[in-house]
């Protein structure tokens, strides 16, 4: 940690080490996107440096928020995501064939993104509040199904699959970690996979097409197929250390489609090899592992619960978008965190680092007191 003798105290007791892995993980992020773009920092590099350092002061500022200043917002923020969903689902802007925006003149707001992080506070709370002998039984579950349900069917019906996934997932983190036995995730569980014909049917046409494509990637490699099957080529080409800066034939050739963005990694391999993938993925990991470590220290019920959610957004994030992109799950459009370009998915990585911290400075607070 450095000493407040340096910096003002409230920047001296951010967790730096932490500070810098992310702004290396960004950093690294912008020189593939210079890439991706030939080397120049228009149009993709430049916005999203400048996304990175706002969203980055962001973080720091939510670190100082208190935790009982969490727990009176949540659901009040909570009530009005929902609300936003509604609203975009009623009257959205529609852009690449989804209706997942709400046009406020100035910025186009994805309120969805909003959700990933409030879906986790705001189950913390609810178990936070129930009593302890009612973790074992009904009253611990149909609540909490609800407050996952409402949001992930109206993003659902954007449609928006992978962000569904994402809050049904940390949703479901939290409810295990709170103690809801796991038969209670089991019967649903199968429920489910039991009706996934079903549910197969009423998919859209592009996503069964995606699916079909996961199941057999050769059947359609010049259509449906194409985007995974070029980014097997691009992440095999690279080798164990790439093909240099700027020498990726995939990705500035354009046989790799969104090579800035979803497959923003196989540019990456493709450029800097199995090395350099690696590094990336140790670093993801070492941010796994420090939020990880804030939940299990928590001294709050409401804090361990908060940090277990938040993990497992970050961690869904690159654990999906490393899946997809090495054609070992469907493609949802889950973006690289940090590193694939949108100041969406930089914005809620960064809401849920900065409470994180938030958490983490607390436990330093009380750590120091007693």
């Amino acid at each position: 940690m450095i000493s407040s003798a340096i910096i003002p105290q409230p920047l001296a007791r951010l967790p730096w080490r932490l500070m810098f892995l992310v702004g290396g993980i960004g950093l690294f992020g912008l020189v593939n996107l210079l890439s991706a773009a030939g080397g120049s920092l228009q149009p993709w590099a430049l916005r999203q440096g400048l996304a990175f350092l706002f969203f980055l002061c962001v973080a720091v500022a939510i670190s100082n928020v208190r935790e009982s200043t969490v727990k009176q917002l949540i659901l009040p923020v909570y009530a009005t995501i929902v609300l936003m969903l509604i609203a975009v689902d009623a009257l959205g802007f529609v852009g690449k064939g989804a209706q997942r925006w709400l046009d406020l003149g100035i910025i186009r707001l994805q309120p969805s993104e909003f959700m990933k992080p409030a879906i986790a506070l705001m189950l913390a709370r609810f178990y936070e509040l129930l009593p302890a002998g009612d973790i074992k039984r009904f009253r611990a579950i149909w609540p909490a199904a609800m407050l996952i349900g409402v949001p992930a069917v109206l993003v659902l019906l954007q449609p928006d699959l992978g962000t569904c996934l994402m809050i049904v997932f940390a949703g479901i983190t939290v409810m295990f970690v709170a103690g809801v036995p796991l038969r209670w995730f089991l019967v649903p569980g199968g429920i489910v996979a039991a009706a996934i014909p079903i549910i197969y049917q009423f998919l859209h046409g592009y996503q069964r097409k995606r699916i079909d494509t996961f199941l057999d990637p050769e059947n359609d490699p010049l259509g449906s197929g194409y985007h995974i099957t070029q980014s097997k080529i691009a992440i095999g080409s690279g080798g164990m250390f790439g093909k240099g800066f700027l020498q990726g034939s995939q990705s500035h050739l354009q046989y790799l489609p969104e090579g800035h963005t979803d497959f923003a990694f196989a540019t990456l391999t493709e450029e800097w090899g199995m090395v350099g993938g690696t590094i990336l993925i140790l670093a993801y990991l070492m941010v796994l592992r420090w939020s990880m470590k804030v939940a299990v220290k928590a001294p709050t019920r409401f804090g361990q619960l908060s940090c277990a959610g938040l993990s497992a957004v970050l961690f869904s994030y690159f654990a999906i978008n490393l899946l997809m992109v090495m054609g070992l799950a469907p493609v949802v459009g889950i973006p690289l965190p940090l590193v694939s370009y949108g100041g969406s998915a930089v914005m809620t990585v960064m809401i849920c680092l900065g409470l994180l911290m938030s958490f983490e400075r607390q436990q330093r607070t009380r750590s120091t007191l007693s």
